[in-house]
């Protein structure tokens, strides 16, 4: 467990062997009046990589996305593609091409010419238009569909017309603005899967810009997370949700139980940690840090990292008490509301399928391996 106390990084995920950048951003900035939206971004995307942008409203990952495809052009800093500067590059000559939220399909065009109509605009002669148009929609699965028109087409369809038509081009990158948000959940899901297929299969270098967390998860090689005009962290799904370099990273990938203390006495090969909360007793965390005792910090915890108990556990390590305040079966799992002290409502879960059901206003105990969680000092 680690603790960061630093103005927003970019944490950036290693490898032995990374592919080369398609695109390299560099520091980028864009103010529109006196609002700075995009404050220093600096990034690349490998070659054929999956790359998310997630962040809330307003975080400016529209905008950086608006630079990359050449609506836009940065008031300070360099996009760069394959090696080459875009400033100044019209949208219509840059080798990506955009997908968007609502697709943009012409209504009046069937599935063959919506998919062609970039091809026709360059003057592609008509028997390789043919030709390149059913490869695409083989690839997304839509032969036998070419005469129909989107509005005889299910979203989860058009969706798939909008990225042919973008494949068809055979752009250096796909650039995806909220891909999948037009869609309902059970298609959404679908989707997800169905795309980063498609990317894995063309080896397409994607960068799409989501609020959505649980798509960039599971569709993405790499995530970025901004927040407030700047990327804050930049890594694996698993490492941005494992290791989150601060409390906003942490809470918005997913739910973060947090609770305010202050570091005690090393004990052992564990410190101290002494929650502010009267009620709640200290417990032991184990962490590599040099900051002094009495130093404020916020513990966040994921609920799979809870374990829960009617009975007090015998084992040393950390623990708290608390009522469960309410219980939501899902499915796959079960959710508990545990009211922790007087301050804190933590989420834990369990199997679905186990049995008992814990009741609503029973006491339980919540422990954890005392190396999990993150520590953020104030």
């Amino acid at each position: 467990m680690a603790n960061f106390s630093i103005p927003p990084v970019i944490a950036s995920s290693s490898s032995s062997s990374p592919a080369p950048p398609t695109i390299e951003v560099q520091g980028i900035v864009r103010r529109h009046g006196a609002v700075t939206a995009v404050d220093r971004v600096s990034f690349e995307v490998r070659r054929g990589e999956f790359f998310s942008i997630l962040g809330p409203s307003g975080a400016g990952k529209t905008s950086v996305l608006r630079m990359l495809a050449g609506f836009e052009d940065p008031d300070e800093g360099d996009v760069r593609i394959d090696g080459r500067s875009m400033l100044g590059v019209p949208p219509n000559r840059r080798p990506v091409n955009l997908v968007f939220q609502s697709y943009a399909l012409f209504p009046h065009l069937t599935v063959k010419d919506n998919v062609a109509f970039g091809l026709k605009m360059r003057r592609v002669p008509a028997t390789q238009i043919d030709e390149e148009v059913r490869q695409a929609l083989t690839m997304v699965k839509l032969l036998g569909k070419e005469s129909r028109r989107p509005g005889q087409l299910s979203g989860g369809e058009q969706q798939r017309v909008a990225l042919a038509r973008a494949l068809v081009n055979k752009p250096a990158v796909v650039l995806l603005d909220e891909p999948l948000a037009a869609l309902d959940q059970q298609l959404r899901q679908a989707m997800q899967v169905e795309l980063k297929s498609i990317q894995e299969q063309a080896g397409l270098t994607c960068v799409c810009v989501t609020h959505h967390q649980e798509e960039a998860m599971m569709m993405s090689d790499r995530i970025a997370v901004m927040h407030q005009g700047r990327m804050w962290q930049v890594g694996t799904p698993r490492e941005v949700y494992a290791r989150p370099c601060n409390l906003f990273v942490s809470r918005f990938l997913g739910v973060s139980n947090e609770l305010t203390g202050r570091l005690g006495d090393s004990v052992g090969g564990d410190r101290l940690f002494h929650p502010t909360d009267p009620e709640l007793s200290p417990f032991p965390l184990r962490i590599e840090t040099s900051e002094a005792v009495g130093r404020l910090a916020t513990l966040s915890l994921r609920p799979e990292q809870l374990h829960m108990s009617r009975d007090r556990p015998t084992s040393a390590g950390p623990l708290l008490s608390g009522r469960i305040q309410k219980t939501m079966f899902a499915g796959s799992e079960t959710k508990y509301l545990v009211r922790v002290g007087r301050e804190s409502l933590w989420e834990a879960r369990t199997n679905g399928s186990e049995t008992p059901a814990l009741t609503p206003g029973g006491q339980i105990f919540l422990h954890w391996a005392s190396s999990d969680g993150r520590l953020f000092f104030e």
